[in-house]
């Protein structure tokens, strides 16, 4: 197995990646390889063998004194054998461009899956956001159709070479003295490929940032902020450094780049070609056996060794490049969730309990929570509370089980959430986030989740009325059909921050759940549309259960037991009443969000 050594003394298996990626392209659809197949050795040995020597060393022997009918039978041998070519090429190149497609397809589909099986820790490490950007990488630019040209343009430039070496070896064996040096060739693109490779590999980091830039210069979201302010002046500062420095890193390795193409050309062209040239000469004015039609057939052999030695040399050099870079696909790919789901199927929600629970995320210094446990039992609505990065979306995270309690345990309904299938323990819940997402979709489908048929708009407008989203909705010309944002549809609409965590929220009272949590879900929201939204939920989750996470306490007053969330412990429990009474972090708390309102809004929280 030959490997190539890259950063950090990792060793990438190039043959075993390119096997893997052809794998791939097979599985999905093999009619794009077979047509470049077609295509490569129609070109090349067509092209250099068939057309620039065969049938040169035809016409040439006519001069010689050959028969002109004998010449008329391969002329028409010729130009049936190009125009059967050239029909078979053409239905290759069609067939081709479907396959292209169909591949992209199935490759964007099993990066997807992919994708959503994950563990959510992949999405807050840079070093797997720099892994995936070069997995993607590979099909967004075309990668997979490269392989399959370069392994069909490697198989044709053999087989063309091999048939052009026998013909001049018949002529005379001393001229693959001149040829040996066309090996070299392969080494040296070889050596090349790897400074390449890691000349882009010095770059990814820059190319993430000049990515990250180009894309909030134009999306919505950052749009007033770069307006009112003088953010795009350090956003553009960091945009100017990530492309200078890839100017140094591209300064770099420009020197050893040109050599190596210099001794390339060296190897590959110059030693050839005038050893030939020089050696065909010598023997054709010398006198000896070499004819007008041997000469001419040896001239035009070694131009054809040598293009054909440089489109293998090309596509040899690519596909080594590109074989380090379908690494990073496989090892996508094989990546293992560390979140593995178990065999139980999660039934009517009975309780959920914490016990002990401690856990710190991997690149943290100290713990997020620790030693925390708390009971809820069906039916009890339940809200934690606290300052913001005391834990409380933590406790989310790990009842969802996106991340595992580093000591502890979780319990539903007395079992060990590890021992339950993740789908169907996590189709238990109905969640709201904090960093609510709607889609470019309809409103409709934005709520249900799904292409809508009638009965399911009509669950979706109950559940928008309950929400509050639906006063705005039932505005637009298209009500509920209406496209959230106009990047797909010019007759779309764009919801403010409020409408939009309405809409969020709606999708909660449309679905038929068992446990709801809601983590800070109005946050948008103002104080009047937030205890009305409220109000809607315990009214809408009678006998159901609703864990409130958030540090705007309209929540708590609502809830049958209060959870106050300190430096990732639960440093106080109870009743609304109760903690009052005491006095002590909540009643602090309570009475200063308090104290920013006046008139109807502190009366009701009262």
């Amino acid at each position: 197995m030959r490997y190539i050594p890259v950063e950090d003394q990792v060793k990438v298996p190039v043959f075993k990646n390119i096997v893997y990626a052809l794998k791939l392209v097979c599985k999905i659809d093999k009619r794009m390889l077979i047509c470049y197949f077609i295509d490569c050795i129609s070109d090349d040995v067509f092209e250099l063998f068939v057309q620039n020597i065969l049938f040169l060393k035809v016409l040439l022997t006519v001069i010689e004194g050959g028969s002109f009918k004998d010449y008329m039978r391969n002329l028409i041998l010729f130009f049936a054998i190009s125009f059967f070519s050239k029909v078979v090429l053409w239905f290759a190149v069609y067939t081709r461009m479907v396959s292209t497609k169909n591949i992209l397809k199935g490759l964007n589909n099993l990066v997807f899956r992919k994708a959503l099986s994950l563990d959510v820790s992949c999405y807050e490490s840079p070093k797997f956001y720099d892994k995936y950007q070069r997995a993607t990488l590979i099909m967004t630019r075309g990668y997979f159709d490269a392989l399959c040209y370069d392994v069909a343009q490697i198989f044709s430039g053999i087989t063309a070479f091999i048939c052009i070496i026998t013909t001049v070896t018949v002529i005379d064996p001393k001229y693959l003295l001149f040829l040996l040096p066309v090996v070299f060739v392969f080494v040296i693109e070889y050596f090349k490929s790897k400074a390449v490779y890691k000349r882009d590999l010095k770059m990814t980091k820059n190319n993430r940032t000049k990515a990250y830039i180009q894309r909030t210069v134009f999306l919505k979201d950052f749009s007033k902020d770069m307006r009112t302010s003088n953010i795009f002046a350090v956003i553009l500062s960091r945009f100017k450094k990530a492309i200078d420095s890839n100017v140094e890193i591209l300064r770099s390795y420009g020197i050893k780049l040109f050599l190596y193409s210099v001794v390339s050309s060296l190897f590959g062209e110059f030693i050839p070609l005038i050893g030939t040239y020089a050696y065909a000469g010598y023997q054709f004015v010398t006198g000896t056996t070499m004819t007008v039609s041997g000469f001419s057939v040896v001239l035009s052999s070694i131009n054809s060794i040598r293009e054909s030695t440089l489109r293998i040399a090309d596509s040899f050099e690519e596909l080594t490049q590109m074989a380090l870079y379908f690494q990073y696909l496989k090892d996508f790919f094989d990546y293992e969730p560390k979140v593995v789901g178990g065999t139980l199927e999660a039934g009517e929600f009975e309780s959920l309990e914490f016990k002990n629970v401690t856990f710190k995320y991997p690149s943290a210094e100290k713990n997020a929570l620790e030693n925390v446990s708390f009971r809820i039992n069906k039916g009890d609505t339940v809200a934690v509370v606290g300052i913001n990065g005391a834990g409380k979306s933590t406790l989310v995270k790990l009842m969802l089980r996106f991340y595992d309690a580093d000591s502890g345990e979780i319990l539903y309904n007395g079992v060990n959430i590890k021992e339950y299938d993740l789908d169907s323990y996590r189709n238990a819940f109905a969640c709201v986030f904090q960093d609510y997402k709607n889609f470019a979709i309809s409103v409709f489908e934005n709520v249900m989740c799904r292409e809508c048929t009638e009965e399911d708009k009509r669950l979706a407008k109950k559940a928008l009325e309950q929400s509050g989203a639906w006063d705005k909705i039932k505005t637009f010309e298209n009500g509920g059909e209406t496209v959230i944002t106009r990047e797909f549809d010019e007759n779309g609409a764009g919801l403010s921050g409020g409408e939009n965590q309405k809409l969020s929220t709606a999708r909660l009272f449309a679905k038929d759940f068992q446990l709801a949590i809601l983590d800070e879900p109005s946050s948008a929201l103002d104080p009047i549309a937030e205890y009305k939204m409220y109000e809607n939920l315990v009214s809408a989750t009678k006998k159901k259960t609703v864990i409130y996470i958030s540090h705007r306490l309209s929540s708590a007053v609502l809830s049958d037991r209060i959870y106050v969330i300190g430096s990732g412990r639960i440093v106080e429990e109870g009743t609304h009443a109760e903690l009052m009474a005491k006095g002590g972090n909540y009643a602090e708390m309570f009475t200063l969000q308090a104290s920013r309102y006046k008139g109807g809004e502190v009366d009701e929280i009262e």
